[in-house]
């Protein structure tokens, strides 16, 4: 596991340690879960509840993506046995829907994360959205779900998958604390400052997803 993030991240093997990998889990699944884009989602399918209420729907989200990513973390490897998928398969598959996700960062005002106004009416109806639509596929979608696959086939013991566990836990905690003060930072912070942020971790996303293309070309023709 540690190969894969030092073609992302230039560590050398003696830097390159527990707390080096938790680092760099963190911030490449942080960087394409980007909770700052899902703010204004949360906001408009919260904005007649209360403080309390929309705290507690904050949290909910964030356990349910919490869990959902920890499943795909432990299953992810035997899924992609199930279906015949190679890893290079899913390295590229991977890379490719983090392009699009880091791309659409990068036009937040056109295609960030949006959902249409079907999904927004249906959602209206519900009691708890913390589920659906926050929790999938706003913070737990198809980038986030790949990059915690691809954390669950570098895995080389235990130690490698509680890393990257920990990884998700800490998305997951700051991702329930940006949405907690969300009403704070949209005011503050204003819509300047949140598209400067999101396509700024666009491009991490976006360089994550190239690597993610390269590692799976290279693994699949045997270079390097």
């Amino acid at each position: 596991m540690e190969e894969f993030f030092k073609d992302i991240i230039p560590l050398s093997s003696s830097v390159m340690g527990v707390g080096a990998l938790l680092v760099a889990s963190f911030t490449s699944l942080f960087s394409v879960v980007n909770p700052l884009a899902a703010m204004p989602v949360f906001l408009s399918l919260t904005e007649e509840n209360t403080e309390t209420e929309r705290n507690r729907t904050a949290r909910k989200a964030s356990i349910y993506m919490f869990l959902v990513l920890v499943i795909f973390l432990l299953m992810g490897t035997y899924i992609l046995s199930f279906f015949g998928i190679s890893l290079s398969g899913m390295r590229i598959a991977g890379g490719l829907v983090i392009l699009r996700a880091g791309y659409s960062m990068l036009n937040p005002e056109k295609s960030g994360k949006k959902l249409s106004q079907e999904d927004k009416d249906a959602a209206m109806e519900k009691e708890d959205v913390s589920f659906s639509p926050l929790a999938m596929p706003l913070l737990s979608g198809p980038g986030s779900i790949a990059v915690v696959i691809g954390f669950g086939s570098q895995a080389q013991g235990p130690v490698d998958y509680v890393i990257s566990a920990v990884a998700v836990f800490m998305t997951a905690f700051i991702a329930f604390g940006i949405l907690r003060v969300s009403p704070w930072l949209v005011k503050y912070i204003g819509k300047s400052g949140m598209t400067v942020m999101t396509r700024m971790m666009g491009f991490i996303a976006l360089c994550i997803g190239v690597q993610f293309i390269i590692n799976g070309i290279a693994k699949f023709y045997g270079i390097g």
